[in-house]
């Protein structure tokens, strides 16, 4: 049994990358301004706490341009925890799959993987606390809290043992769970992230400025006051465009679907909420540097795009993790599971094999030989 981490002491600074990083930052792509926004406004706060079954376009029965027969498989579900409700579109059969989105995304994000995964697990895709339907309290947005949050849904589902897949912000909540609760957890994969926050060193203020155009949100995010909130309402497609096109590399997301993350967004409950992470940034920093002291043993996959993170998402976990593997996926950026789900899917499939026939035990690298398509290191 680990000890339990104490988080009573703070830090300045905490970044997700080290200063030897941003070289590789100058490859990817320019930003460009989204200008126009859609009428369709998206009530996720207000209307969904009055609501007992999950509706609108935060919902899987309301959400668009889903995978054909994607509502055959899954529905949306409202989870009480004890200490909030959250949102997970769940389907399938199988072991249970947890998966855990990014910034600024919510469950949608994994829809083009959701399908083919059910065939063999349970796939959970929940909504973090204080984004799309889940509830969106004040406070509670260390990672240590957050997946606290994950371990009380599964609880509730009733799955004492489970996968775990995470990308971006979900990448640092699922090391959170797997290092806090590593009983739990079976195996797990971290994409899109060059390691946790505390566990590797922090860049100095002033970096390159290709780094700087990629990772400037944290710090702005980071800003406790509501000046954030106010530069941002009604300029979601400024904002949000941007990032979605500085981290994306040469392929771009459609428009329609960034849409849907500006509407999802402009709702202030949602966007204040998905500043909370980043304003809980020294206390991670903290419980980071405590994880980091006994390494995870579990399986971990780290999953980078070739023109964002690539090989960084792996190596910013080997001083936390005893059995780290990395696959690259060649030609894309950050948004990894929308820009090469099939690319994806196959590197999900083949490290969460020995997981799905009931074997905790990886034989040999068989299965980095199976993900095939992927760079691999």
């Amino acid at each position: 049994m680990r000890t339990p981490i104490r988080y009573n002491r703070r830090r300045v600074l905490g970044a997700a990358v080290g200063t030897m990083l941003a070289a590789r930052l100058g490859m990817t792509g320019s930003a460009r301004a989204r200008t126009t926004t859609s009428t369709k406004e998206i009530l996720m706060s207000s209307s969904a706490a009055q609501q007992t079954t999950p509706e609108g376009p935060g919902s899987a029965s309301g959400a668009p341009n889903l995978p054909a027969g994607f509502t055959d498989t899954f529905t949306s579900r409202y989870i009480d925890t004890g200490e909030l409700r959250l949102h997970a579109v769940i389907g399938g059969e199988g072991p249970p799959l947890l998966l855990v989105h990014g910034w600024p995304e919510n469950w949608y994000a994994w829809r083009l993987l959701m399908p083919a995964l059910a065939k063999d697990f349970e796939v959970i895709a929940v909504d973090q606390r204080g984004i799309g339907l889940s509830d969106k309290p004040l406070a509670g947005y260390d990672t240590g809290t957050l997946a606290n949050d994950l371990v009380a849904l599964m609880d509730a589902l009733g799955h004492n043992r489970f996968a775990l897949v995470g990308h971006d912000t979900g990448y640092f909540i699922s090391y959170a769970l797997a290092a806090d609760h590593p009983g739990r957890v079976d195996r797990v994969v971290l994409a899109e992230v060059p390691g946790p926050p505390g566990v590797i060193p922090s860049p100095p203020l002033f970096i390159p400025e290709p780094a700087n155009n990629r990772l400037w949100h944290i710090p702005f995010n980071r800003v406790n006051n509501e000046l954030t909130e106010k530069l941002v309402s009604g300029r979601e497609d400024i904002f949000f465009g941007y990032e979605f096109a500085i981290q994306g590399g040469e392929k771009k997301l459609p428009d329609d679907v960034q849409q849907y993350y500006f509407d999802l967004y402009s709702d202030p409950d949602v966007l204040r909420g998905s500043f909370g992470l980043y304003r809980a940034w020294d206390t991670t920093v903290t419980q980071n540097e405590q994880r980091k002291s006994q390494p995870l043993t579990m399986p971990v996959l780290a999953i980078g795009g070739e023109q964002s993170w690539g090989e960084a998402a792996g190596e910013g976990m080997k001083p936390a993790a005893d059995d780290v593997q990395t696959v690259v996926i060649p030609g894309v950026g950050h948004w990894v599971a929308e820009q090469a789900p099939d690319e994806m899917l196959a590197a999900l499939t083949a490290f969460l094999a020995p997981y799905r026939d009931g074997s905790a035990v990886v034989q040999d690298s068989g299965w980095l030989a199976a993900a095939s398509g992927p760079q691999l290191g």
